[in-house]
């Protein structure tokens, strides 16, 4: 039998089972970080890949459909199977997909093969999010929203660190260079191998009672839980498929717009991303406090105003305006997942799966659709577009409105 951590050892009744781990929620958030850091890599050197393979806009969006497809078809069904059978080394093995897809795509010399190199990254995170997400849950000690909002913090962060990296590290000096971000793959595999013990001798001790876990009763009906599920997946869509325009399409935006250059429009996007990591941290703990619909109301309809400005904005307000909006719209993503939880209690990886993955694939979705949109038409015409999305908002209002106590550390 495998020796228990101290934080393990001092768990001997339901009432510390319920502390907050704070050392587990920052590892699992840091992994999070090196996860989406390197899928980040993807979108981040569309310009490079755009020149290297003459693709059109259309052929970006296909990337980031293969990409999302595969990110979010899997993702529910691992997260129904481990909600049965948990698989703490899965962490591990995800990231394995992940450095294969990056070095394919460092090698990759035809479309095909780009295609194949995003498709093994897409199947890493299938992987990754539905465990991880329950890590965070697990962790949690009751406070949900917080320990999802550092979860989500993580993967924030290294999606906003990924397009300044691929600017210093790729594209001064070309496609073959991306290689180097294995080296995160690696720094994580290791950091989930750890991991994986805690929730192992975790998963031991609630076989034993030592750890109990409360999952309370929603009092509402199986159609009203089904058609709130709905709302929230509505909202996913109207959030994720706004992201995308901005982490696949803001640095061509930039480019063609207002004449900047591909390392200049990578700051741009970072800030953005940046942005939007400060806004995942804020919604979380606000949900805990004062109700997830609230926040998710704010979230969601509070960003319209400013996506709509967007398009008319000059280069300064444009910075601005992205910093806003990803503030605001990236505050609703851990209220709306701890939702959805606590609607279903007792299925957090099959919720976390089809959550993540139904984000993944209106990603993908939306990513395609646009880069079509703007072969047709415009870059500038997908900004006034998508700025219509944020109003999709107005369907909180038909969300139940759920009090949950949470639990002190």
């Amino acid at each position: 039998m495998q020796t228990l951590s101290s934080t393990e050892k001092t768990i001997s009744n339901p009432v510390l089972a319920q502390k907050t781990v704070y050392s587990i929620l920052f590892s699992i958030a840091f992994a999070h970080l090196l996860n989406d850091l390197m899928q980040s890599v993807i979108p981040a050197t569309y310009p490079i890949l755009k020149d290297n393979f003459q693709l059109n806009f259309t052929q970006i969006g296909l990337i980031t459909f293969v990409y999302q497809l595969t990110a979010s078809l899997l993702q529910p069904f691992i997260g129904f199977y481990t909600d049965k059978k948990p698989k703490p080394y899965s962490l591990v093995i995800g990231m394995v997909f992940t450095i294969s897809g990056l070095t394919l795509l460092s090698f990759a010399t035809e479309f095909w093969m780009i295609l194949a190199a995003v498709s093994l990254v897409g199947v890493g995170s299938s992987i990754f999010h539905p465990e991880a997400s329950r890590v965070a849950f697990l962790g949690s000690g009751g406070k949900r929203g917080l320990a999802q909002s550092i979860f989500q913090l993580g993967g924030n962060t290294g999606s906003a660190i990924g397009p300044l990296m691929v600017a210093v590290i790729v594209a001064p000096y070309g496609q073959f260079y991306i290689i180097w971000f294995i080296l995160a793959g690696f720094l994580g595999m290791w950091v989930l191998s750890r991991i994986a013990v805690w929730y192992e001798n975790h998963l031991s001790l609630r076989a034993s009672k030592k750890i109990v876990i409360e999952e309370d009763v929603v009092p509402l009906s199986k159609t009203k839980i089904r058609i709130s599920i709905g709302i929230l997946l509505l909202l996913i869509f109207s959030k994720f498929f706004y992201m995308t325009s901005m982490s696949s399409y803001f640095t061509f935006y930039l480019m063609h717009k207002f004449g900047l250059s591909i390392q200049d429009s990578q700051f741009h996007l970072f800030v953005f991303l940046a942005s939007v990591a400060a806004g995942t941290l804020i919604g979380g703990p606000l949900g805990d406090r004062f109700g997830r619909k609230y926040i998710i109301w704010i979230s969601i309809l509070g960003a319209a105003p400013f996506t709509l400005l967007l398009p008319y904005a000059d280069l300064f307000w444009t910075g601005v305006l992205s910093v806003i909006i990803g503030v605001v719209i990236a505050s609703a993503f851990s209220a709306i997942l701890v939702f959805a939880q606590e609607l279903m209690p007792g299925k957090v990886g099959m919720i976390s799966g089809l959550f993540f993955g139904f984000a993944f694939g209106m990603g993908g979705l939306g990513s395609a659709f646009l880069g079509y949109l703007a072969d047709q038409t415009s870059i500038e015409y997908v900004y006034q577009i998508s700025s219509y999305l944020p109003l999709i908002g107005i369907f909180t209002y038909f969300l139940p409105n759920i009090k949950k106590k949470v639990v002190p550390s």
